[in-house]
């Protein structure tokens, strides 16, 4: 295991996270605490230090578990937990980015958690009616008051983040060191704007979803069930072309698909620190494998060309030769460009 800097902050994060929602069986599936623990030890074993939770996961379970399993070691742990979505129905302040749910949702976290603090509180996703001013002073305050130690956010658009940071940077403020959101060889639409504004604002990006709900793995190709709809994105003619090149050069390289989906979406020129997520002590071990080795050039490109998207107006717009020809008048190929 090594360790990266969690974006434009100093701390210290492994070079994945485990992510925790699978951490109680409230909803059906995922882990007894026993089982819970076994894969956090399994974690902790490979030298991990990041653990991902959120007020909502397993109906507060997994916040328990947690807290219970890191709190005889807290300071060593870098625990990262989320706000924003409901802890109770039929209440429309039980929910969203505002004030009154921020410090609501953050005191029931700690007290689930049983700790004075929380290393990193994500936005867990952006609801389009708190005024973007009023979450960054509310994460501000919290932070000045040493409840949490650096803020995140997941699911929101890039033009709402680089607004954020550019108001928390210009009031000195408290601003976003990281980012998450979905991003695979099925889920590549964050190329578009996501991650170029995470590197240009140097934020670290924690993707979920790297191994496409289990479609990468090549499971829909055998035949197994899941509980991804048949309609989905995830099990469509595309996505069986993607998921079988995954297995393909699986196969050559001698190690797993699920290890080849997760290690490719850490081939990138800036902090990339996927969120694996396990139900049982195996699959968190042979997902750790991402880290024992490099992908070839050759098969990245085979890995690039079967998914590439359209990035759409106007970055297709801009690279066309047309407008490079106005724009550089005719020296486009003869210009270094050190910015890209």
């Amino acid at each position: 295991m090594r360790y990266q800097l969690l974006g434009r902050s100093g701390l210290r994060v492994s070079e994945v996270c485990l992510g925790t929602m699978t951490f109680g069986t409230d909803w059906g599936w995922g882990a007894d605490k026993h089982q819970s623990f076994k894969i956090f030890e399994t974690f902790g074993s490979a030298g991990g230090n990041f653990i991902d939770t959120a007020n909502r996961y397993t109906e507060g379970s997994s916040e328990k578990y947690v807290g219970e399993f890191i709190e005889n070691d807290r300071d060593h742990w870098v625990l990262a937990t989320k706000f924003t979505l409901k802890d109770r129905n039929g209440d429309l302040n039980y929910a969203g980015n505002h004030r009154k749910n921020m410090m609501r949702s953050v005191t029931s976290s700690l007290k689930r958690l049983n700790t004075d603090y929380i290393d990193l509180l994500w936005v867990h996703m952006w609801d389009n009616t708190t005024p973007v001013e009023e979450v960054m002073r509310g994460l501000d305050d919290l932070v000045t008051r040493g409840i949490v130690h650096y803020i995140g956010i997941s699911d929101t658009p890039a033009w709402i983040v680089s607004q954020a940071n550019t108001i928390a940077d210009f009031r000195g403020w408290n601003a976003f060191a990281a980012i998450q959101f979905e991003y695979s060889l099925l889920q590549r639409t964050p190329e578009r704007d996501l991650i170029p504004m995470a590197k240009a604002l140097d934020l670290a990006v924690t993707p979920w979803g790297a191994i496409g709900g289990g479609a990468l793995t090549g499971k829909y190709l055998r035949g197994e069930s899941g509980r991804v709809p048949h309609d989905s994105t995830r099990r469509n003619e595309h996505s069986s072309i993607i998921a079988q090149t995954v297995v393909d050069i699986a196969e050559e390289l001698a190690v797993t698909p699920a290890q080849i989906a997760i290690n490719w979406t850490r081939n990138r020129d800036q902090v990339m620190i996927p969120i694996i997520g396990a139900s049982k002590e195996k699959q968190l071990e042979d997902s750790l494998g991402c880290l024992d080795f490099k992908i070839p050039d050759e098969m990245l490109q085979r890995l690039n060309e079967v998914s590439k998207i359209e990035l759409g107006f106007p970055h297709e717009f801009l690279k066309s030769a047309g407008v490079k020809e106005e724009a550089f008048g005719g020296f486009y190929e003869k210009l270094d460009n050190h910015r890209g």
